[in-house]
């Protein structure tokens, strides 16, 4: 196995973000360049046919390279830790990842009619409002909005893949990195159907389905096949890039899993996220699920999705009930897993010192 090169020097975990404690400031901004040359060649490309698509791109692009940048920096952890010599190459299959990942989150806006992100309008509100400033109905103009987004996640996955591809074009392991880009789209819609059709549910899904949702939904493209194709395009046996994106499945579950502790318990002014809107929309959290273990409150629980209990007693029930301190030592169990496995142990220090430095971050994170 080859030792990693330009690593990042590890941040504190209280002061640094995961994207930003995972790489070196040189690159971050070299990939933040990239993401921009992207989102002006499509948007050049486009005004050719199509000025509304071109605009489109416009807001598209204000949204990119503005938060952790967490799946491009796992791209080059894979990466460096093989000993890969062509970052050109992985700065554009992790631009790839981080297009996939803009794209869900607007098409997860739209999932749960979310028309905030962050305290920032979403692509969905600004055409929303834009059809009722022309006279359109709420309804009509709820629907433009959610339309145009879904539009909007349409084309960047459709550059997603594009770079992707190029990225691996004549590699030796083309195929491989290919197929692990692949793999983090159909997972991640697989996590998304899961998630929406137990809100559906009269009861609340189990842990393990639970789990399993948030492993496809999140853990898949977030950090497991991130790592995975980096290091599949450095040139890492298959077995070696399956090792430590199984590494980083574990830190993704547990990173997933303090999302849900956050957005029932967490702050809004750093999540940006009401505190009750997960279950206001019925979402199936590993909070609900290690909850409705106990009958009573499974009880209560549908009440509540009949109408009957207000989301203010469901969360003081999940609070009495020491659900976040559970969903945390969970998180912390699955952080050491990963990092006391054998798979990690046979990483070069650089890397381990990195995923050691991403496990605090999760288990430490506050938005």
């Amino acid at each position: 196995m080859h030792t990693a090169t330009h690593l990042a020097q590890p941040a504190t975990a209280t002061s640094a973000a995961i994207g930003s404690g995972l790489i070196d400031g040189p690159t971050r901004q070299k990939i933040s360049d990239r993401l921009e040359e992207i989102a002006i060649q499509a948007q050049r490309r486009s005004a050719a046919y199509s000025a509304q698509t071109a605009l489109l791109w416009s807001r598209i692009s204000k949204s990119l390279a503005t938060g952790k940048l967490m799946r491009p920096s796992l791209v080059m952890l894979g990466y460096r830790a093989f000993g890969g010599g062509n970052e050109a190459r992985a700065i554009d299959l992790g631009c790839a990842f981080e297009l996939l990942h803009a794209a869900l989150l607007i098409h997860d806006d739209v999932v749960d009619r979310d028309f905030m992100r962050r305290g920032k309008a979403t692509i969905s509100a600004l055409y929303r409002d834009q059809a009722s400033a022309s006279g359109r109905s709420l309804a009509d103009a709820e629907h433009a909005g959610n339309s145009v987004g879904i539009i909007a996640g349409d084309l960047l996955i459709s550059e997603a893949i594009k770079l992707a591809a190029r990225a691996a074009a004549g590699s030796d392991s083309e195929g491989g990195v290919e197929q692990a880009f692949f793999e983090a789209i159909e997972q991640a819609g697989a996590g998304e159907l899961e998630d929406l059709l137990y809100s559906l549910g009269s009861a609340a899904a189990t842990t393990s389905q639970v789990l399993r949702m948030e492993q496809m939904k999140t853990a898949a493209y977030s950090f497991q096949l991130p790592l995975q194709a980096g290091a599949l395009l450095a040139g890492a046996h298959p077995g070696q890039a399956e090792a430590i994106g199984a590494v980083g499945c574990q830190l993704g579950v547990a990173y997933q899993i303090i999302d849900d502790v956050l957005g029932t318990f967490g702050d809004p002014a750093q999540t940006g996220k009401s505190i009750e809107s997960d279950l206001r929309e019925f979402k199936s959290t590993i909070l609900l699920a290690l909850a409705s273990e106990d009958k009573e409150f499974a009880a209560l629980l549908s009440g509540f999705r009949e109408g009957k209990v207000d989301a203010g007693r469901i969360r003081h029930e999940l609070a009495a009930q020491g659900t976040e301190r559970f969903a945390r030592q969970l998180a912390k169990q699955l952080c050491s897993r990963a990092t006391g496995s054998s798979a990690f142990l046979d990483l070069p220090e650089e890397a381990r010192t990195l995923l050691h430095q991403c496990s605090a971050l999760i288990l430490e994170r506050s938005s």
